[in-house]
């Protein structure tokens, strides 16, 4: 992973050119989280405007252990 970015709740994790990153949203959507591959290498987070606090722990605790296992 080369970075994070965004602002507020839109925020994105880049990874290095060539990177498959597609496969790591299927993989989180394996999990029950939907993401978007954007650019290849970029995946895009947008939680709605009314997440609860427990819906974006649950989220976060999906991305943790998905990128875990990528690592």
């Amino acid at each position: 992973m080369v970075g994070v970015r965004g602002k507020g709740l839109l925020n994105a994790v880049v990874f290095e050119e060539g990177f498959a990153a597609w496969d790591v949203c299927m993989s989180l959507k394996e999990a029950g989280l939907l993401a978007k591959q954007t650019h290849g290498n970029i995946i895009r987070f947008a939680p709605p405007l009314v997440i609860t606090e427990g819906q974006l722990m649950d989220g976060l605790a999906i991305i943790a252990k998905v990128f875990e296992d990528i690592k």
